[in-house]
């Protein structure tokens, strides 16, 4: 059991699919400009959902525990960028400019949505302050991630400035997100009861912006700049990366004197990148071709969390009542 939770998931076999796909039968010219429309209409239609799935009064119930959400905004938004900053010296001549700049990007999104409160929930932790922080994450990340990228890497968007590119985001991420909520009093119950293949729109949607944009980084010689050693050594960097990511913030959520439950919550939604938003945003702020060599860390990143976050909450959950889990 243990073995096979360190095993990838279907979703990310798939993901490994479209990427070989995409690097034998690459998408160029009218195919390409034809993905990238389906591709835009997928992701609006993936915050479209997400605005109707997600229940305000979930919301209500988590938003009155600031203190709690103020940490995981810190982990998220400060404490991921310092690491990145901190580990630079090390990591930039292992990795080379390019993906570190992933790393960088990396470390400037928000937090997950759905595997968060997955997590929290099997690890029997505060559910509601999950949901709540975990949605403000993903919504606040829209304005907040194009600024830390703006200092962190440079980067204004793609021919613009971190306003425009804000606006962009805003319009493809944010205000389909506003419409599924406004829509939710009549589709929401319908949204619910679908919810299990309903998460296909999610995936699907994922699978082809990252099929779009690794056509073009392979057209644009991706694998040419990243040998097998360099994707290992990519491999490592995020192990490290998510290793101090857990480490401080069970350290914080204890030094600070939250009870296991807001730990538990603090840990699973402090230390997560979010795939989903991040690779969209990858679209809005950088040129086509570099694309794929800045979420390569990302994608990498994502199954790391998920298979080490897998084993934590079982862990949590293992536990007795009133007793608490061995540091792991």
């Amino acid at each position: 059991m243990f073995l096979r939770r360190l095993l990838p998931d279907n979703f990310t076999l798939t993901l490994l699919a479209v990427v070989l796909a995409a690097t034998l039968l690459p998408a160029s010219g009218q195919v390409a400009t034809a993905f990238e429309w389906i591709t835009n209409l997928a992701i609006a239609l993936l915050f479209f959902m997400h605005g109707a799935k997600l229940s305000r009064q979930a919301i209500v119930a988590g938003a009155g525990h600031w203190r709690l959400h103020l940490l995981v905004f810190s982990c998220t938004f400060i404490l991921f960028p310092l690491l990145g900053l901190a580990l630079r010296p090390a990591l930039e001549p292992l990795l080379g400019s390019e993906l570190f700049m992933g790393m960088l990007y990396l470390c400037a999104l928000p937090a997950t949505v759905q595997s968060a409160i997955a997590f929290t929930s099997l690890a029997r932790g505060n559910v509601a302050a999950a949901i709540c922080s975990a949605a403000a994450s993903s919504l606040l990340g829209i304005f907040i991630t194009p600024l830390l990228v703006a200092v962190l890497m440079g980067v204004h968007g793609d021919n613009g400035s971190t306003l425009d590119a804000i606006g962009k985001i805003s319009l493809q991420l944010l205000l389909p997100f506003i419409l599924g909520q406004i829509a939710q009093r009549w589709i929401g119950g319908w949204v619910t009861q679908n919810k299990n293949w309903l998460k296909y729109v999610d995936q699907s949607s994922i699978l082809l912006v990252v099929y779009t944009a690794f056509s073009a980084a392979v057209i644009g010689g991706l694998w040419q700049q990243v040998p097998l050693v360099t994707l290992l050594a990519v491999v490592v960097a995020c192990c490290v990366l998510l290793a101090l990511a857990l480490l401080l913030t069970h350290l914080l959520g204890k030094w600070l004197g939250f009870n296991l439950e807001d730990r538990i919550t603090i840990l699973f939604c402090g230390s997560k990148k979010s795939l989903a938003t991040g690779v969209p945003m990858a679209q809005v702020l950088f040129a086509g071709s570099a694309i794929g060599v800045l979420i390569l860390p990302l994608m990498l990143f994502h199954q790391i969390q998920l298979m080490v976050c897998a084993v934590l909450a079982q862990r949590y959950a293992q536990r007795k009542d009133g007793a608490q889990p061995a540091t792991a």
